[in-house]
This record gives structure tokens, sequence and C-alpha cells, in this order.
């Protein structure tokens, strides 16, 4: 007689107990894959809101140049007690009024201070705009320098090398390593959620050059990205000017980039 003949099947309250634990590790298995999958808030056809953590969001716009067709470029946002922290705004004031108006009506947010990274337009693009809305700016002093060269906006407030602050509650480094995109790009790091927005001096792993490099201090590219990595040798989400975040994977690619462009 079959071995199987032998299990008591009659006793229904166990096989049900047996038929509900794959069930519960399906259902265990489901949740933890939707905490993985980050939320998205579509404002409209430019602009979309990429939440990483808690407080953390990428702000994404699109952009339609003569040059470089439409893109994407990434900023942040710390968001806490109904205020917020923005680094880099879009490239024209009108997409920065779409995340601000997004923020304040639909969120009850407002932005309170901005960060320039760098100062192309996909990093200050809006800066007149939020000046207008009352906005506190901080950018690295060659930052202001070179917004006064070229007539573009200027931030309000700036630092030499390093800026430490607190937002609410949560550590914010501004951090300046060198040049790289451009002679003036900084970093800045949340050291409690291990979140680098390292804007345009980093790539992402979709890149497979170094994009524009009309501004960029090539020779200095590398040395930056390996003095941020010595700094913060934690970080765990990297957050890139232009295309999908990563980890710290995407310094090692970058600095890849920059050897590639160097010996062609």
């Amino acid at each position: 007689m079959a071995l199987y003949w032998i299990i008591p099947i009659a006793n229904s309250e166990i096989m049900k107990k047996l038929l509900t634990i794959p069930f519960l590790f399906l259902f265990v298995f489901q949740l933890l894959a939707q905490e993985k999958v980050p939320k998205k808030i579509h404002i409209n056809n430019n602009v979309e809101l990429t939440q990483l953590k808690d407080s953390f969001f990428i702000h994404t716009t699109y952009y339609e140049s003569d040059q470089f067709g439409r893109f994407p470029s990434n900023g942040m946002l710390l968001i806490r007690n109904g205020k917020a922290l923005m680094i880099d705004t879009p490239m024209t004031e009108e997409l920065t009024n779409q995340i601000y108006g997004y923020l304040k009506s639909s969120m009850n947010v407002e932005i309170v201070k901005i960060i320039v990274g760098h100062y192309h337009d996909d990093c200050l693009g809006g800066l007149d705009y939020l000046h207008n809305q009352g906005v506190e700016s901080i950018a690295l002093d060659l930052t202001r320098q070179k917004c006064i060269e070229y007539k573009l906006p200027i931030p309000k407030n700036v630092f030499s090398d390093i800026l430490i602050f607190d937002f609410e509650g949560e550590k914010v480094i501004c951090q300046y390593f060198g040049g790289g995109h451009t002679i003036d790009n900084i970093v800045v790091y949340f050291p409690s959620e291990r979140v680098l927005f390292g804007g345009c001096l980093i790539k992402s792993l979709a890149s497979r050059t170094l994009g524009n490099t009309a501004d960029a201090v090539v020779s200095d590219w590398k040395p930056s990205i390996q003095k941020l990595i010595n700094e913060f040798p934690d970080v765990e989400i990297v957050i890139p000017g232009h295309g999908q975040y990563g980890n710290a994977e995407l310094l090692k690619h970058t600095m890849n980039l920059v050897d590639n462009y160097t010996s062609e």
C-alpha cells in the first residue's frame, strides 16, 4: 500500500493550515516588493516626482532643446513639516512653477530653501521665480561668480568648500570636491539616510559618454569623485543630474567614463 494513504487527510483543520502557509508567504513577499517600488507622482507630461524613502523625493522634468532634443533633468526635494528643501530647479521658470504649485496646492507644502548645484540652466533656470516666492537660495561662491559673469540669476547666500546645516531635523552637507562637469559642481549628502545627490558630476549607468563637456574640467573630474568616495564611503543611493538613480556603482561608472574620454 502507498504511504500517502496513511496520512489522515480527513483532518480538514490541519489541511487548511497547511494550505494557508504558502499564501501567507506570498502575501508577505508582495508587501516587501511594494515597499521596494518607488512611488511616482505624475504631475503632467513634463513633471514627475519619485518618492525614494520617507521625506525624500526626486523631481524629474523634461525639456525640449534644439541641441539635445527632449531630455530629463533631476533635482531633489526633502519635505518635512510642510516645508521643502529643493536641490536644483528645472530648466525653466514655468516647470519650476508647476512643481511649486503642485506642492502647495496638493500636498500643502511650501518650498523654503533651494540649493543650486552649479551655474547651468538645469540647476537654476527657475531661480528668479523661487526668489519671487521668497525662497532662500544657497550656492558655492564659485557658482555665484559664474552667475554674475554670465548675467544669470544670482544665488543670495554662498559658501566655500563645505556647508553643513539642519533642515527640519535632517542633517544636510553641501560640499565641493573640485571641478568635473563644470568648475563649480557641488554634491549634497544626507548622512542619516545615506542619500547623495551627485548632480551632473555623476552620470547614470545608462550613460555611455560624459555628455555635455563644453564647460567641463575633465582633468579634475576623476580626482573629484575619488575625494567624494573617500569622504562619503557609506553612500547607498546616488542621484545623477540626468537619468536613473542607483547606488554607489554610479561613482565608479562615471570615473570609467572619464578614463574612456581621456584615452580617445
